[in-house]
């Protein structure tokens, strides 16, 4: 995989990440216990995408 095509994955994942984390703190602002487990385990799969990325 080429080094820009890499960076553009590695942006919209890490965005993506930023999200999800975002959803997370609100979700457990409204202590929706599963509605978090659900979101981390969304924010882990994208975590574990970024790194294999870089």
């Amino acid at each position: 995989m080429n080094t820009s095509l890499k960076q553009s994955q590695a942006d919209i994942l890490s965005r993506l990440y930023d999200m999800k984390r975002k959803q997370v703190e609100h979700a457990l602002q409204q202590g929706n216990s599963l509605r978090c487990q659900v979101l981390q385990a969304e924010a882990e799969a994208i975590s574990n995408a970024l790194k294999s990325v870089r």
